[in-house]
């Protein structure tokens, strides 16, 4: 596995941490189909919450919420769309929200967490 990998994939795991101790149920991780992959699919309330994790060694390169461009963003709504689809039990009267957590830090867990909340 290469390092980019590593690091998504422990970004990944500091986000559903910092998702629990808010109050969110993680429904799903890393789900896959035709279309690509979601991250994190979680409950909050009445929101059914797909959340796009960033993990960035830091800033140089921009910050971890400018990779989640409109082109990005559509994907992640069709996706969404499609899950809610496949798991209609769990979405059905839930709002569908899209949300960013970028990790920026030499260490996922230990580096800034920022969660942008319901992004459009």
């Amino acid at each position: 596995m290469a390092d980019k990998d590593i690091r998504g994939r422990a970004g990944e795991e500091r986000a559903v941490r910092y998702l629990t101790a808010q109050g969110y149920a993680v429904l799903d991780r890393n789900w896959r189909c035709p279309l690509g992959e979601l991250d994190i699919v979680a409950a909050r309330g009445g929101d059914l919450v797909v959340v796009e994790v960033k993990t960035r060694r830091s800033d140089r390169f921009g910050h971890p919420f400018e990779a989640v461009d409109a082109r990005k963003r559509r994907r992640l709504w069709r996706l969404a769309a499609a899950w809610a689809g496949d798991h209609a039990p769990l979405a059905r009267g839930r709002r569908l929200r899209l949300d960013v957590v970028g990790i920026t830090g030499e260490d996922p867990d230990e580096g800034v967490i920022e969660h942008l909340v319901d992004v459009r």
